[in-house]
């Protein structure tokens, strides 16, 4: 019962890392990277559509994107959302695609950026606190069901505040990380 709890709650901690690596990859670092624009929906007929789904994205270099739509007639849809998305360059259209060019990053971004990574690497130890704490409750209602004795109960609590404080610990690296990414030049 109790090693069911332990891999249930290692496995929602994981996921909090997962989510931590998926809002990272929405920063911007020393270059740039498509990741930038998954949050960015366009009106396909009526529907608002992931930008990748409506057309072709590439990172031509440090500091480019181009994005070729699959349709011609969404140019203008396309170069709507991004403005609307204000990730800081305006989208130019040269008839077939539409190109982001992206200014090198000043230490003031860059801070930003750190900033922003730290808040997120904040969220996710709150999501990882609520796991410790739901697994927690799910060990204190064994006890009181009498399913196991108050020192299970209590070696139970001990072993989730060990997994606990690992990935507390595995959250505070890939912070530090990309911390580390941003303010590379």
């Amino acid at each position: 019962m109790l090693n069911d709890i332990y891999k249930n709650t290692k496995d929602h901690m994981q996921k909090s890392l997962q989510s931590l690596q998926k809002d990272f990859n929405t920063l911007r670092s020393g270059r740039v990277s498509v990741n930038i624009l998954d949050g960015i929906r366009v009106d396909y007929y009526g529907t608002l559509t992931p930008l990748a789904q409506v057309g072709n994205i590439i990172a031509q270099d440090a500091t480019t994107i181009v994005i070729n739509p699959w349709e011609k007639t969404l140019i203008k849809e396309i170069e709507k959302a991004i403005q609307e998305a204000n990730i800081g360059v305006n989208p130019n259209t040269d008839g077939d695609s539409i190109k982001l060019f992206f200014p090198p990053m000043n230490s003031e971004q860059r801070k930003e950026i750190a900033k922003q990574a730290k808040a997120m690497g904040e969220k996710a130890k709150i999501a990882i606190r609520n796991i410790r704490q739901d697994s927690n409750n799910s060990i204190k209602k064994l006890e009181k069901d009498k399913a196991i004795t108050t020192d299970e109960s209590k070696k139970g609590s001990d072993e989730i505040q060990k997994i606990t404080d690992e990935y507390i610990k595995k959250v505070d690296s890939m912070v530090k990380a990309k911390e580390e990414e941003v303010m590379k030049v």
